[in-house]
This record gives structure tokens, sequence and C-alpha cells, in this order.
């Protein structure tokens, strides 16, 4: 089964089940397991808050969306990052939450 792994949240890990026909959102995924995820707009492509590193699996991520490309392309997310609300994983992943998208309450830790 495949899995988003959060470097920087203690090692959380989200195992989740690949569905073609309705995919999923890494943000929706996180929040299926009440994993509290910054997401000013609310999850709908609007802002860059809900942005992640990707540390190992780009490749299992389908292509970027034109909204990421977009704040690719006006230097609001860097290309090795993703918005949490747009990526939608197809394998395994594992992210890091950027320093200026951390919660206020959340433990970041390794």
């Amino acid at each position: 089964m495949p899995k988003i792994s959060i470097s920087n949240q203690a090692g959380k890990v989200v195992s989740f089940k690949l569905n073609n026909e309705k995919p999923q959102t890494v943000l929706a995924l996180l929040q299926a397991e009440d994993i509290r995820w910054m997401h000013a707009c609310g999850g709908k492509g609007r802002c860059t808050t809900c942005r992640f590193n990707i540390v190992e699996g780009a490749e299992n991520l389908k292509p970027q969306t034109a909204e990421e490309q977009k704040f690719i392309e006006a230097g609001k997310i860097k290309p090795t990052q993703r918005m949490a609300c747009q990526a939608v994983p197809v394998g395994s992943v594992t992210v890091e939450v950027p320093e200026k998208c951390k919660l206020p309450g959340v433990n970041y830790s390794y």
C-alpha cells in the first residue's frame, strides 16, 4: 500500500489506497487522517500555504497542475515543492513542511 511520510512531523505516515476513478490530493489524504496542515485558501489552489518540500518520490506524484506551474513561474514556490491541495500521489512519497508553512501547536521534529 502506498504511503505519504512526513519527515519533519516525527515521521508521521499515512497509508492510502489508489483510486483511479476518484484520485485524492495529498491534502485530502492528510485531512482524512486528522493531520493538521496549513491551507489558508481552503485547499482551492489560490495560495501556497499548503506547499511541501519533496524529500523522496517526486516521480510518484501526478504532473504539476496549471495552478502549481503559475506559482512556480511567479517564484512563489520552488520547482522542488508541490501544493498539497493540487498534488495527487500515485505511489509512496516523503514530504517535509517548509518553515513558513508550519502551524503553531504542531510538533515538528525529525
